[in-house]
C-alpha cells in the first residue's frame, strides 16, 4: 500500500516541477514587458477586438460581457483614486494637499498602471474562455444591460469626477509643467530674422 502512495508522490513531481518551471518562465516575460507601455497595451487593445469580435459572432454571452464590464468599471475606479482617501483617512503618511498651502504630496494611485493593465488582460482572456462553454449563455435582452451599464459609468464617473475636483487631484501624468519665465534664444533669433 505505501507502494502506491510513494507513485502518485512520484507522479506529481515532475507535474510540481513543470508548474514551476512556467511560473517562473511567465514572471520572466512579464517582469520584460513591463517597460514597454504602449506595446503592452496595444496587446490588450488586441485581445479586447478579438473577445468584441467572438462575442458578435456568436450573438451570445452578453452576462459575461456585462459582468466584464463591471470588473473593467470597478478597476478603473482603483486606477483613478489616491491610494488615500482623504475624505475616509487622515493619516501621517502621504496625502494630497486640500489647500493652495499645503505641501504637495505625490498623486500615488491605488491600483498601479501594471497591475492595472494585467487583471484587465486577465478579464479579457477569462472572459474569452468563458464564451465556449454554454453554461455561460443565458438568454437576455442585451440592450437593456448595456443602458445600465452605460447609466452606472456615468454616475460612478461623475462621482469620481466630483473627488477630484473636491481634492484637487489630476491621476494622469501630463509630463513636467512649464511655467512662463524668460524666452529661449532660439524663439528671439528667429523673431529677429
Amino acid at each position: 500500500m505505501e507502494e502506491s502512495s510513494g507513485d502518485g508522490a512520484a507522479a506529481s513531481v515532475p507535474l510540481v516541477k513543470w508548474k514551476n518551471d512556467f511560473s517562473r518562465a511567465f514572471q520572466y516575460y512579464l517582469d520584460r514587458s513591463t517597460p514597454h507601455t504602449v506595446e503592452r497595451w496595444l496587446g490588450t487593445l488586441g485581445v479586447a477586438v478579438i473577445y468584441c469580435l467572438r462575442v458578435y459572432y456568436v450573438q451570445g454571452f452578453y452576462i459575461v460581457t456585462y459582468g466584464l464590464g463591471i470588473y473593467l468599471l470597478n478597476l478603473l475606479i482603483g486606477f483613478l483614486s489616491p491610494i488615500v482617501d482623504p475624505e475616509l483617512e487622515v493619516s501621517d503618511g502621504p496625502a494630497l494637499p486640500t489647500k493652495g498651502s499645503d505641501e504637495f504630496k505625490p498623486f500615488i494611485r491605488r491600483l498601479p498602471e501594471f497591475k492595472f493593465w494585467y487583471s484587465i488582460t486577465k478579464a479579457f482572456c477569462v472572459a474569452f474562455v468563458m464564451t465556449f462553454f454554454s453554461v455561460f449563455d443565458v438568454p437576455v435582452f442585451w440592450p437593456i444591460l448595456l443602458c445600465y451599464w452605460i447609466v452606472l459609468f456615468a454616475l460612478t464617473m461623475k462621482r469620481q469626477i466630483l473627488h477630484m475636483i473636491k481634492y484637487k487631484y489630476v491621476p494622469f501624468n501630463i509630463g513636467k509643467q512649464r511655467y512662463g519665465g524668460k524666452k529661449t534664444s532660439a524663439s528671439s533669433s528667429l523673431s529677429k530674422d
